[in-house]
């Protein structure tokens, strides 16, 4: 389970500095969500995809 920085503090930082674990949990709880993301909410989601991959780049 996840024991982290909530949503509230994350969206004040950059992606760059979340954490692999942080980017993790929050890529499958938006992939659960995401027929009910306002453009908002997917942008956060494409943000977050975007870091994912340069990290595994």
């Amino acid at each position: 389970m996840y024991n982290g920085r909530d949503m509230t503090e994350l969206s004040m930082i950059s992606k760059r500095k979340w954490s692999t674990e942080e980017l993790s949990h929050f890529h499958h709880a938006f992939q659960q969500i995401l027929p009910y993301l306002n453009i908002e909410g997917q942008t956060m989601y494409r943000e977050i995809v975007e870091e994912i991959k340069a990290r595994n780049s």
